[in-house]
């Protein structure tokens, strides 16, 4: 900051020294190079000291040192040239190095003075610091004291917690006290090297002490020259002044002895004007006599001329009257003419018949004879018709000759006589020589030739005598003419010889036309029209995308128009235009062709580009070539997919297109003798360029009013070989035959004199006889009687004087207008006469396409001594009580001066003033007057009737008196007046309660209540008030009302009043009052916006933010403390929040509601998730279904339609005897029947709440609106209350206390967009749910995925759960726009649970998200077969058995199961290798296989073998057991596989067979349960004959009698006896068994019952087998005894039982 000061106080001494420096810098130009130079370099190095660090200070302090040592060098030579040259120049005016040197050497020694001032503040600080350092250090030593104290007092009371708390704090002093040591000799070395460098710059200075001292005297040396300076400039400013107060003087005497010069001038010319008032007075009353008769004689002549015009409009109505009946009678004359050449022509076809000529031959014939007939006539009429042409043109030639003899002869006995006195005598001889020349025969009859031939002309002309020898022949050709008319056609051949009316055009018959083939049948047509029908319909398609059709024009055009302008025949021109695909897709376009009449003259150069996307473009260029210079019009037709289109094209020719840029010239009101000069301009818009001639309009004569004499004033143009004496004498006929052409012929003149002399009668046949009705102006021709009361005046009055021309032309006239140009015309008006002048110009132009234009002149001239040179002073738009000023201009033509005075309405008095009231004005000279005008607000209520107080506008008379004269010479004074108030709304504002974190915003309206714009501005805002928009500046505009936005934001807690003020461009001002209280809440949040990025519907963005309490203390004086006003403060202490989130907003806060402590803070996450609304996807779904049902209504019509058509055909069929297909009879009756289903249903749309969530409609209509989103930004302010107090806290529902006006705001801005990837599949739903799925088994969806965006998409996926079941299989790298692609996720539970996962598919425009959900489910099954065995029991051989039994589904998915046995297993051939279970080691059996069929078939079958059980359902299988031999050891797995994986369940499969209808089942096994492969030998037949028995087979039994202490548990066995149920051995029905050997059995202690019995037929009984040791039973040898059973059924077995018995011990 020093540094900075140091260079301000330099820039102040350099700007003080700035005047003086100026006045020899261009002598010194190089020394001030070299100080600017040197003054950068000590900038420079000034900022990089004010740039440095506090930890930096040694090193800065050595540059500085070295810096300074440098200026010192510098300096020190300054002071020795200063001291070398400073004597000798003491009194001598310093020179500019002088003064240059003076002000960088001050600049050095205050640089030096500032880093010593810096470097003395360095060591200051530098002893604080140490000193502080040296306190801590003692106060560290006396607590690391105490604390070894306490640590002793500690020990001695044994308390160890103590102990180790102190002796952390022991070390941590220790610590401290180390690092401040430290840190005390850093500050004491660091204190050496500032002082150090202080001396050095006390050295420094004290070596400059001679140099500040002789500074300061050339300083004040300085000084005191400038002081002299100034007094010398004062002296000569004095002298100055006394010099133009003595010119001032002289100039007051000249212009004192020059009013009095002018007053006696004044005085003078006031006597003259006496004088002449008199004199004019008399003069004045002889001019208004004559002025009235004048009046009344033109009155009398208007009467009688309109008199005149009546009876002619009468006679006119009559002649029209009969040329209509006329008319008529020619039509019938005409018609029967007609009918009977009709008839002649059937007579003579007759007539050819009857003589059996060819007609057609002999008409044709008959005709060209008629024909050729008819050319000879008109051969002969034309010779006739120029025979008279000629002898015509020879009359008239030499009448032009005589006349000119005649004119001639005149004109040198009028130059002879002189000049005649009077116009009235060059009128009468005028009229004399046209009678002369109109009373000429041979004029006359050139008159009759002049005018164009006709029928009725010249049948009206056969009294004259030159015309007689042509009466016949013109009679016959008036005939001939007739006819011709009667068969006159318009059209007509573009080469003669052509056409020829007797030549019929060749008209194709009717059967030609026909499209059909040559030969075709009915059913042949009605089929090519149904293709050609096909073909057309599928050249133009309708296009339906997203179910809307697009209807309008399928290609845009730019231009729209092709439009070639201002061509020239025989140059090409060509035009690009380009063709805009305007459809909703891919369509074509293809060219048809142009108009038929262009295709001479327009080529298309077009190549089909083939499809082209929607938006996508294509050129055209249209070449023309034209060979005739004609508009033409047409369009070039083009062919799309869904129709045709057409671009318009127009060609025009060059052309005139000439207006004017008024139509009316005011020149308003002058005085007489100005020369007043307008400008009219004519423009050429067109490309082609003319001729003009501006000229007076026909039968315009100029008249105005004068107030001196009774003239007729003319305006004529001055027009090349007229003088002007021809134009003043000339008449109103002359005058019109001037403006027509410009030279006429006398024989003209002759014919319109003939004209003016022609009866009523004659008029009327000469407009029957021509094409149309010429209608002469009445007011243009001067009837004979006219002139004859013209001639006959009273010779009493006094001839009229020459006729002054007022209204005059400028230098051009006439002249050739190009193309795009304009030409300015100027008329000039001079008036010479009191009165009004209206005058009517007309430009002519040689194109015959261009009408003549038409423009008035009208001006009004006065005759007053005194004018103002604007008579109407406008004043604009004034304000109240603002000063308005304007200089009048008064013009004087009096040739002497006149007295003025002006004054002012009294009503204005106190408003408006002209300053000086009274004066004079000098002859021929000009006067100016001061106008002030200062509205006051009472001006509306003064003013009365020159006010309009709705308008606004004040219209003041003023009058200037003119000496000596009756007439004043009056102005208007225009001004508009208005008010400047601005009004505010409202006039006070209140703020309420504002937060210091927020800004309140309130609307106020700025009316600007003039109608003036204004600028304003509010000045002296305060620094809490902003006002916008553009800082409470700008402009209003007349009435205009702005809103403006004043917005407060309050700095600390208080209440605030206070007023703005709103000031206007003229100083006005407008107060505003404002109040508000601010408000200093408990909590603050660390951001008060959230902007979240652009975010995808059904995205999510994340936010943090943190809530702080930063209150934690209650003193006010130290910081701010939160406060409501000046209310109490809030207590110091948990703080809860809440944040109240609106419902439906897709923003989610967490937490929303917590308690934060004293100078903590709260973390807080905002997610913002844009979801589409379900209202809106309802109403989505209900239009969805509404269009549906328009279609299905729209092809339920065309459905109608085709049927009604069948029908048609079918009835047509019919009348042609042919019967309709069966297939044709049969649609209609499926199209009505499904009419009829649609009629009866009824299509109503449901509302949108009746619309499911999971419904399908719902899901498309989501799907629809998620890829036609279009984006949207919504912003939400979430409130945020505070209360004091934690909320875990409160007790039961008690809420805690909170003031509203401590509520924080926390605003977010959410802009949603539309995803840039979205699913397709599944109805476009973002949640794939596998289901329930078994464990261990794994299932794969596909999901498809498609880019909605215009661009490509890199994509990137987020990682799964590795040690999860969800795989994604094929990642996908980049999508194209529109491109789908298949996504694989695969699912594979390990355990039985729900599971869930988010895949999260990255693009640089969004995230999408896949919720994947799945269920792994352990299948579980119920089997109805207890244990693992299932005995299908015994079974003759070759015959089945069958079993069923259940297994039930417990588990909640469908089990896909697969029964399978162990001996149809792929691996059994390898098992089959192994060793046999009983002679393997293991003692447990592995192999559940055993004997089979020798069939090779299986001797268990299953039934179902696999299927698909429902969870909770159950399902029955069919076991079949089928032997083929005899076998005890048929076995089998069957084995239940789950999912072709997961053997769920296994069960044994037992069986056996026997050839024989009995069995034994029970004992210990003999033998292996594997036999043999071989085939044994079946048994011979004399065994079988003999008693049929079997040999006997060997049972061994063994029991076991447990011995215990006190007693013994008997040993119990049983053997089964059964009987096979079987068909065969009918003659057994039952089985008999027996067992002998009883005796001996019971001796040795064995208990049978029952010994023998019958077992019937699939039944089984047991034969129980006890044993009880008897007596002398010895335990150490086991007993053994035999028996046999014997057993009775198709045959006898016996069984030989061997019984071993033995006792065992426990």
């Amino acid at each position: 900051m020093e540094d900075i000061e140091f260079f301000d106080v330099c820039e102040k001494e350099e700007t003080a020294a700035t005047p003086f420096l100026e006045q020899e810098k261009d002598d010194d130009d190089s020394v001030t190079d070299q100080f600017w130079n040197m003054a950068n370099q000590q900038n420079g190095k000034g900022h990089k000291i004010g740039e440095e660090s506090e930890e930096e200070d040694k090193i800065r302090s050595k540059d500085a040192s070295e810096g300074v040592g440098e200026d010192n060098d510098s300096s020190g030579e300054i002071q020795e040239r200063h001291m070398n040259n400073g004597n000798n120049n003491n009194n001598k005016t310093m020179k500019y190095a002088d003064r240059v040197q003076i002000l960088n050497l001050r600049r050095n020694l205050n640089q030096l003075d500032n880093i010593a001032k810096e470097k003395d503040l360095t060591i200051e600080k530098a002893r604080e610091e140490l000193s502080a350092c040296q306190l801590r250090i003692e106060m560290l030593t006396k607590e690391r004291e105490c604390t070894e104290t306490k640590i002793e007092e500690e020990k001695e009371a044994g308390n160890t917690a103590a102990i180790f708390r102190l002796q952390a704090m022991h070390r941590r002093l220790c610590a401290e006290l180390g690092h401040e040591k430290e840190l005390e000799l850093k500050i004491a070395s660091m204190l050496k090297e500032n002082v150090y460098e202080m001396w050095q710059i006390e050295i420094e200075q004290g070596k400059f002490g001679s140099l500040r001292d002789q500074l300061e005297q050339d300083e004040e040396e300085l000084e005191r020259q400038c002081k002299e300076r100034a007094e010398q400039r004062i002296q000569k400013e004095k002298t100055a002044a006394r010099l133009a107060e003595r010119k001032q003087q002289v100039g007051k005497r000249k212009e004192m002895e020059a009013c009095e010069a002018y007053e006696r001038r004044h005085q003078k010319v006031v006597e003259d004007a006496h004088r002449n008032h008199e004199k004019a007075v008399q003069f004045l009353k002889k001019s208004m006599s004559r002025i009235r008769q004048k009046e009344a004689k033109e009155e009398l002549k208007t009467q009688e001329h309109m008199e005149k015009r009546m009876q002619a409009v009468l006679s006119l109505k009559n002649n029209i009257t009969s040329n209509r009946e006329t008319l008529q009678t020619l039509q019938v004359r005409d018609k029967a003419k007609a009918l009977e050449a009709k008839k002649q022509e059937v007579k003579m076809r007759g007539a050819i018949l009857a003589e059996g000529g060819d007609i057609t031959k002999e008409i044709f014939l008959h005709k060209q004879r008629v024909e050729l007939e008819r050319q000879k006539q008109e051969f002969t009429e034309q010779q006739k018709s120029r025979k008279i042409e000629i002898v015509a043109r020879i009359l008239q030639e030499e009448a032009y000759v005589e006349k000119q003899k005649k004119h001639q002869a005149r004109a040198e006995a009028l130059r002879s006589q002189g000049k005649l006195q009077d116009s009235l005598q060059w009128r009468i001889k005028t009229w004399q020589y046209i009678e002369n020349a109109c009373e000429d025969p041979a004029a006359a009859v050139l008159q009759k030739s002049w005018r164009t031939p006709s029928a009725c002309s010249l049948v009206d002309d056969k009294s004259s005598s030159v015309m007689d020898f042509s009466e016949t022949a013109l009679q016959d050709t008036s005939h001939e003419n007739d006819d011709e008319e009667a068969n006159e056609t318009l059209a007509e051949p573009e080469f003669t010889g052509l056409w020829s009316q007797e030549c019929n055009l060749y008209k194709v018959p009717k059967d030609e036309t026909d499209p059909k083939p040559l030969g075709a049948s009915k059913m042949e047509r009605k089929i090519f029209t149904e293709n050609l029908e096909k073909l057309r319909s599928g050249i133009i398609r309708k296009q339906v995308v997203s179910d809307h059709e697009f209807k309008g024009c399928p290609f845009y055009s730019k231009p729209s128009l092709i439009h070639f302008k201002d061509f020239d025949v025989g140059k090409t021109y060509k035009k690009k235009i380009i063709l805009i695909n305007a459809s909703y897709s891919v369509n074509f376009c293809k060219l048809v062709g142009v108009s038929e009449h262009l295709k001479d003259f327009i080529n298309i150069q077009f190549d089909p580009p083939g499809q082209m996307s929607a938006g996508m473009s294509c050129e055209v260029v249209v070449t023309f070539k034209p060979m005739i210079n004609e508009v033409l019009e047409g369009k070039v037709t083009f062919l799309a997919q869904n129709g045709s289109f057409s671009i318009p094209l127009k060609c025009t020719t060059k052309r005139c297109v000439l207006a004017l840029d008024k139509e009316l010239i005011d020149f308003g009101t002058h005085v007489v003798g100005e020369t007043i000069s307008r400008t009219i301009i004519l423009t050429n818009r067109g490309a082609l360029g003319t001729r003009f001639k501006l000229q007076t309009s026909v039968g315009d004569n100029g008249t105005c009013t004068t107030a001196k004499y009774s003239l007729e004033r003319m305006v004529i143009p001055a027009l090349d070989g007229i003088t002007s004496e021809e134009k003043a004498s000339s008449s109103p006929v002359e005058s019109s035959i001037y403006e027509n052409k410009e030279q006429v012929s006398p024989v003209h003149i002759e014919e319109v004199r003939q004209t003016c002399m022609m009866g009523e009668s004659q008029k009327t046949e000469n407009n029957l006889g021509s094409s149309h009705v010429e209608q002469l102006s009445q007011d243009a021709l001067i009837t004979e009687a006219d002139l004859e009361a013209e001639n006959a005046q009273s010779p009493a009055e006094p001839p009229p004087e020459e006729e002054p021309i007022e209204i005059t032309l400028g230098k051009v006239t006439e002249g050739e207008i190009g193309p795009f140009s304009s030409i300015k015309l100027q008329i000039i008006f001079t008036p010479s006469v009191p009165g009004d002048v209206h005058a009517e110009f007309e430009i002519a132009f040689d194109n015959p396409n261009c009408k003549p234009l038409h423009f008035s002149v009208i001006g009004v001239s006065v005759d007053v001594p005194v004018w103002v040179l604007n008579p109407n002073v406008d004043l604009k738009i004034c304000m109240y009580d603002r000063l308005y000023q304007d200089c009048i201009i008064i013009r004087s033509r009096a040739k002497a001066a006149l007295r003025l005075k002006f004054e002012v309405c009294k009503e204005l008095s106190n408003h408006m003033e002209l300053l000086p009231k009274t004066g004079y004005i000098q002859a021929q000279s000009s006067f100016s007057v001061q106008l002030k005008f200062l509205p006051r607000h009472s001006l509306p209520e003064d003013a009365g009737k020159y006010f309009d107080t709705e308008t606004r506008v004040l219209e003041v008379p003023m009058t200037i008196m003119i000496a000596d004269k009756t007439k004043p010479v009056e102005f208007i004074v225009h001004a508009i007046v208005t008010t400047s108030d601005l009004e505010i709304s409202p006039a006070e504002v209140n703020f309420g309660y504002c937060t210091i974190y927020e800004a309140v915003q309130t609307t106020i309206t700025l009316t600007n209540k003039s109608i003036l714009p204004q600028e304003f501005g509010f000045v002296g805002l305060p620094e809490f008030v902003e006002i916008q928009p553009s800082d409470g500046f700008g402009i209003l505009l007349p009435l205009e009302s702005l809103n403006l936005d004043i917005i407060f934001k309050a700095n600390k807690a208080k209440e605030y009043s206070f007023e703005l003020t709103c000031k206007s461009e003229i100083n006005r001002q407008f107060k505003l009052s404002c109040k508000a209280v601010g408000v200093h809440p408990p909590l603050e949040l660390s951001h008060s916006l959230v902007k979240f990025a652009a975010t995808a519907l059904n995205d999510v963005s994340t936010a943090t933010l943190y809530v702080i309490n930063a209150h934690v203390s209650l003193n006010c004086f130290t910081h701010a403390v939160p406060r409501i006003g000046k209310g109490e403060i809030a207590p110091v202490g948990p703080t809860s929040f809440e944040f109240l989130v609106p419902e439906d907003s897709p923003v989610t806060i967490m937490p929303s509601v917590g308690t934060v402590l004293p100078g903590k803070k709260c973390l807080i996450q905002v997610y913002f998730r844009p979801v589409l609304s379900e209202q809106l996807i309802r109403e989505e779904a209900v239009q969805m279904l509404c269009r549906a049902d328009a279609k299905r209504t729209m092809l339920k019509k065309i459905c109608e339609s085709e049927m009604q058509k069948r029908k048609d055909e079918t009835v047509a069929g019919k009348k042609d005897g042919k019967k309709p297909s069966f297939a044709a009879l049969r649609q209609p009756l499926r199209v009505r029947s499904s009419k009829h289903a649609a009629a009866s249903s009824g299509f109503e749309p449901p509302k949108p709440e009746e619309i499911k969530t999971n419904s399908e409609e719902y899901i498309a209509a989501q799907y629809s609106l998620t890829r036609n989103f279009t984006g949207k930004f919504e912003r939400y302010i979430i409130p945020c209350f505070v209360a004091s107090g934690d909320i875990d806290e409160k007790i039961g529902s008690e809420n805690l206390k909170y003031s509203p006006y401590n509520t924080l705001y926390l605003e977010l801005h959410c802009p949603a967009v539309a995803p840039s990837v979205v699913v397709t599949s599944n109805n476009g739903k973002n949640i794939i749910n596998f289901g329930e799925v078994a464990v261990g088994h794994r299932v794969i969806k596909r999901i498809t995925i498609q880019s909605i965006s215009q661009e490509q998409l890199a994509l990137g996926f987020s990682i799964l759960n590795p040690n999860g079941p969800f795989l994604l299989v094929n990642p996908v790298g980049t999508l194209e726009p529109g491109e789908n692609q298949f996504l694989f996720i695969s699912f594979c539970p390990n355990e039985s649970k729900l599971f869930f996962e988010t895949l999260d598919i990255r693009s640089i425009k969004g995230t999408l998200t896949l919720s994947i959900i799945g269920q792994g489910v352990a299948p579980s099954i119920a089997c109805s077969v207890e244990g693992d065995m299932l005995d299908m029991g015994y079974v003759i051989a070759k015959e089945k058995v069958t079993s069923t039994f259940k297994i039930q589904n417990t588990s909640t998915l469908p089990l896909r199961y697969s029964i399978k046995l162990e001996s149809l297993s792929q691996t059994r051939d390898k098992e089959q290798q192994r060793l046999p279970f009983f002679i393997m080691s293991p003692p447990g059996r592995t192999d559940f296989v055993g004997t089979q069929n020798y069939s090779g078939l299986s001797v268990f079958n299953i039934f179902p073998v696999e299927g698909v059980i429902e969870p909770g359902k159950s399902q029955v299988f069919t076991v079949t057991f089928s032997p083929d031999h005899e076998s005890l050891y048929y076995s089998d797995c069957l084995k239940v596989v789950l999912f072709g994986k997961e053997i769920a369940r296994e069960i044994w499969l037992k069986g056996a067979a026997r050839n024989h209808m009995m069995f034994v089942e029970g004992g210990d096994p003999l033998d292996v349960p594997l036999e043999s492969l071989a085939i044994t030998s079946p048994m011979s037949e004399e065994a079988a004959k003999g008693e049929l028995e079997e040999p006997a087979k060997s049972l061994l039994l063994s029991l076991e009698y447990i011995q215990a202490e006190t007693s013994g548990t008997p040993a119990v066995r049983e053997l089964k006896i059964g009987a096979i149920r079987t068909a065969q051995f009918a003659s057994k029905k039952s089985v008999e068994f027996s067992l002998d050997s009883l005796p001996v059995l019971q001796q040795k202690g064995f208990t049978i019952e029952p010994v023998k019995g019958t077992v019937d037929r699939g039944q089984i009984k047991c034969i129980s087998v006890s044993w009880v040791p008897p007596a002398d039973f010895d335990p150490d040898h086991p007993l053994m005894v035999a028996a046999v059973l014997t057993l009775k059924g198709d045959i006898k077995e016996s069984y030989k039982v061997l019984f071993i018995a033995r006792v065992v011990c426990t």
